[in-house]
């Protein structure tokens, strides 16, 4: 008979669409053992940008990701959202097959995990980010403001201490690509109250919202 964990990991191997029969979904962001653990440890910003080393053929030097938007950029993230999504993705709460490999247990220890975020937290944000076409942006703005701007800050800061990510500085091609899995229900760590905010965009909506957000100033920590 398969244990409950090994179980568990299989489920997360096909999405973490599946849950196991009888368990209810649990509350966006609720503690878990290994994500509590490495949020509690202090980060090591140099053995950070060591262990980074791994991560760097995907997310490239200075972790400012791909334009394209197959890879986000990472530099200037609050360290908790950091720590929160590579736990994550490490016990299946969130699926990224490409991601798991170089963010397992064989690859990185909990301790990698908190030195990493906090390398990350340190790196600066340049203003080259990929933006979008620029077309609609007065309904961008309106969408953001009405929508987005509660959580995510007036400039795309983010909450740190409510593990809300900062958004300024990231590429819009990323922006696009995750704000639509979300709007579909096809990413399974999203907070619910965004999962009911931008629900009923459309695709022109997604664009607008993500192409204003893509133009937002990076200063803003």
């Amino acid at each position: 008979m398969l244990s409950r964990h090994f179980l568990g990991f299989l489920l997360a191997g096909l999405g973490g669409s599946l849950a196991l029969a009888g368990t209810p979904p649990e509350p966006w962001n609720a503690p878990y053992a290994e994500k509590t653990a490495a949020l509690s440890l202090k980060g090591d910003i140099a053995r950070g940008a060591a262990a980074f080393e791994i991560c760097q053929g995907c997310h490239r030097a200075g972790a400012l990701g791909r334009a394209d938007g197959s890879y986000p950029r990472l530099a200037g993230q609050h360290a908790n959202v950091l720590v929160k999504q590579m736990a994550d993705v490490r016990s299946g709460r969130r699926s990224n097959l490409k991601m798991l490999p170089f963010a397992d247990h064989q690859a990185l220890s909990v301790q990698d995990i908190a030195d990493i975020a906090a390398y990350l937290q340190s790196l600066p944000v340049p203003p080259t980010q990929g933006q979008g076409p620029g077309t609609d942006l007065a309904r961008g703005r309106q969408l953001y403001e009405r929508d987005c701007q509660v959580c995510h800050g007036k400039q795309g800061e983010g909450k740190a201490e409510q593990f809300f990510p900062r958004i300024s500085g990231q590429h819009y091609a990323y922006l696009l690509r995750e704000g639509s899995l979300i709007r579909d229900g096809k990413r399974h760590n999203a907070h619910p109250d965004m999962v009911l905010a931008i629900g009923k965009y459309s695709d022109e909506d997604t664009v607008a919202v993500s192409d204003y957000i893509s133009r937002l100033p990076v200063g803003g920590r």
